[in-house]
C-alpha cells in the first residue's frame, strides 16, 4: 500500500472543470507550498498538458475511473480526493468505493440525487467504520443553498432565539454558461428516469437523500409554474438547480436531527420581478423549462438536442465569460412565531464554473486542513454539516463569496 504524501489529489484534472480547479489551486497554493497536492486522471498526455498550461511541476497519477485497483493506489496516497469526473453515475462510483474502503476523505460537485442516494445506501456503514468523510455537492450545487440556509438559521437564533421553519430561496440574478459535462449529467438523469418508474418516484421525493429514517416528512412546495410571493415582492418561476439543492438542505436538517423542525419547509425558485413584466417573464421561463424537459425525455428529440443544440463534454464558457458571470441568492426565512429574516449570498464569477471551481477548491482544502478526523466521524456529510463556518470563512476570504443579513 502506498504511503500517504498529499493533502489532496484532483481527480479529473484534465476535464473542463478540472482545469479551472487546478488553475485556481495553483494560483492559491503553487506546486510546492503550504498545500501538498497532485493531479490525476486516465491520460498521462492530458495531465502533462495541464502542467504545461500552468507552468507547474505537479505530480501526476494515472487511473481509469473503472480501474478499482489503480484508484485504490491513488486514494491511499492522499488525505482528500476531489473529483470532477461526471456524470458521476457513470464514472464516479468506483472512486467513492475506493475512498470509503481506505478511509480517504472525498468531495465532488455532483448534482445527481439518484447517484448520491445509491452511494449513501451502499457505503454509509463502511464509511463510518473507515473514517472516510464523503461530501457531495461542493460546487454551485449546493454550497450557496446549504451554507446560505445554515447562515440564515444562525442569524435567526442570534436575533430571535429560534430557527426558521419556513425558508424560501430566490435567485435574484445569475449570469453564466453551461458546460458539456453538466449537460451530460442532466441528460443522463432524464434518460434514466424515462426508463425507470421507481427512479421517477424517487426523484419526486424531496427527502430522497436523507438518512433512511428521515425519508418522509411534511409536504414540500415545488415552484413548477409561475406564482407570486408577497414577501419577496416578485413573481417566481422554476429554478433548474432546485431539484438537487432542496434535497441537500433537507439532508442537512436531517443530519442535525431535524434541528430546524419536523415541519421545516424549503423551496427554491427564480425571482422574475414584480408587475406585468415579472409575470410575463415567469410564464416564459416555465414554458421554456417544460419544453426542454419534454424534448429531453423523448429519445429522438433528445438525440437532436445533444447533436445540434447542447454543448459537448469538454466544452463550456470561456475564461472571459466566467469572469463576467455572477450569482445572487436571497434567502427568506420565517420562524414558528412569525418573525422574518432575509440574507443575501453572492458570488463574483459565473455560477457553474468560475465560482464553482473556487468553492470546490476551498471545500477540498478545508476538508484536508481544517476539519480534523477526530472532530467529524466518517460517513456521508453535507457541506454545512461537516465544514460550515470554516468553509464559509474561506469562501469569503478567498473565493469571492459574501454572506450578509439584509433584515
Amino acid at each position: 500500500m502506498a504511503t500517504q504524501q498529499y493533502d489532496l489529489v484532483v481527480y479529473g484534472a484534465a476535464s473542463f472543470v478540472g482545469k479551472i480547479l487546478s488553475n485556481y489551486l495553483f494560483k492559491r497554493h503553487g506546486d510546492n507550498g503550504d498545500l501538498k497536492w497532485a493531479i490525476a486522471g486516465r491520460n498521462q498526455q492530458k495531465l502533462d498538458e495541464v502542467n504545461a498550461s500552468l507552468g507547474s511541476q505537479l505530480p501526476t497519477l494515472i487511473a481509469d475511473a473503472s480501474d478499482r485497483q489503480a484508484l485504490e493506489q491513488i486514494v491511499a496516497q492522499t488525505r482528500v480526493i476531489v473529483s470532477t469526473v461526471g456524470p458521476y453515475d457513470l464514472y464516479g462510483s468506483e472512486l467513492v468505493a475506493a475512498c470509503v474502503a481506505n478511509g480517504t476523505d472525498y468531495c465532488d460537485l455532483t448534482g445527481e440525487a439518484q447517484w448520491m442516494r445509491k452511494m449513501i445506501d451502499q457505503h454509509q456503514a463502511t464509511a463510518e467504520q473507515s473514517g472516510a468523510r464523503i461530501v457531495h455537492n461542493c460546487g454551485f450545487d449546493s454550497i450557496p443553498s446549504d451554507l446560505g440556509v445554515d447562515y440564515l438559521q444562525q442569524r435567526a437564533q442570534a436575533e430571535y432565539g429560534e430557527y426558521c421553519v419556513d425558508v424560501r430561496t430566490g435567485v435574484k440574478g445569475a449570469r453564466g454558461g453551461m458546460s458539456g459535462g453538466t449537460v451530460a449529467s442532466l441528460i443522463n438523469v432524464v434518460k434514466q428516469a424515462t426508463q425507470d418508474a421507481a427512479l421517477r418516484k424517487e426523484l419526486q421525493n424531496p427527502y430522497s437523500v436523507c438518512p433512511p429514517e428521515f425519508r418522509k416528512g411534511v409536504r414540500q412546495r415545488n415552484v413548477a409554474k409561475p406564482e407570486y410571493d408577497a414577501q419577496m415582492q416578485s413573481w417566481l418561476g422554476p429554478w433548474v438547480m432546485a431539484a438537487i439543492n432542496t434535497r441537500v438542505v433537507h439532508r442537512s436538517n436531517a443530519l442535525l436531527g431535524r434541528a430546524y423542525g419536523d415541519d421545516f419547509k424549503y423551496d427554491e425558485s427564480m425571482m422574475m420581478g414584480d408587475g406585468f413584466k415579472g409575470r410575463s417573464r415567469a410564464f416564459a421561463l416555465a414554458a421554456a423549462m417544460g419544453s426542454f424537459l419534454g424534448l429531453a425525455a423523448l429519445a429522438p428529440t433528445r438525440s437532436l438536442l445533444e447533436k445540434f443544440a447542447l454543448p459537448k463534454p469538454g466544452q463550456g464558457p470561456s475564461p472571459a465569460a466566467q469572469k463576467k458571470g455572477f450569482w445572487d441568492y436571497r434567502i427568506y426565512g420565517t420562524t414558528a412565531s412569525g418573525k422574518q429574516l432575509v440574507v443575501k449570498v453572492t458570488g463574483d464569477r459565473d455560477p457553474g464554473y468560475g465560482s464553482t471551481a473556487k468553492m470546490l477548491g476551498e471545500a477540498a482544502v478545508c476538508l484536508a486542513q481544517d476539519i480534523a478526523k477526530e472532530s467529524k466521524a466518517g460517513g456521508f456529510w453535507t457541506p454545512a454539516t461537516v465544514m460550515a463556518d470554516p468553509l464559509r470563512d474561506r469562501l469569503i476570504q478567498h473565493a469571492g463569496c459574501s454572506f450578509k443579513q439584509l433584515s
